[in-house]
């Protein structure tokens, strides 16, 4: 596996060529990409995943999180291949959240009230 950890991201590096585990590693380094870059959530209110989610719909886990969101509050989740996936925001990540037509910031308090587009 990877020796080194990105300070930014968590995202992997360092391998040796032909090292085992490299594929499995670019994998979610990939996955991670795909849901951060450029991120736009559909909605910051849904405490539960909605009951038919598309592959690639992102949200930002509400506040009191149930079912497979329990736990995951103010995280990414992100539907990919029929599973969640979820992501802990870093501080001065942006994101335009859909439904309220806004660009918020994730600061040490959390995801801002968010800029009017």
């Amino acid at each position: 596996m990877a020796a080194l950890i990105g300070p930014n991201l968590g995202m992997n590096y360092g391998w040796s060529a032909r090292e085992s585990g490299w594929n499995t590693g670019m994998d979610a380094n990939l996955k991670l990409l795909d849901a951060v870059l450029q991120l736009s959530v559909k909605s910051r209110t849904l405490a539960s995943p909605s009951t038919a989610p598309a592959n690639g719909e992102r949200y930002i886990v509400a506040s009191s999180p149930t079912g497979a969101w329990a736990g995951k509050a103010g995280q990414i989740a992100v539907r990919l291949e029929g599973a969640w996936f979820f992501y802990v925001p870093k501080i001065g990540w942006t994101c335009f959240i859909e439904d309220e037509d806004v660009l918020a910031v994730y600061k040490p308090t959390g995801w801002s009230a968010g800029l009017p587009i």
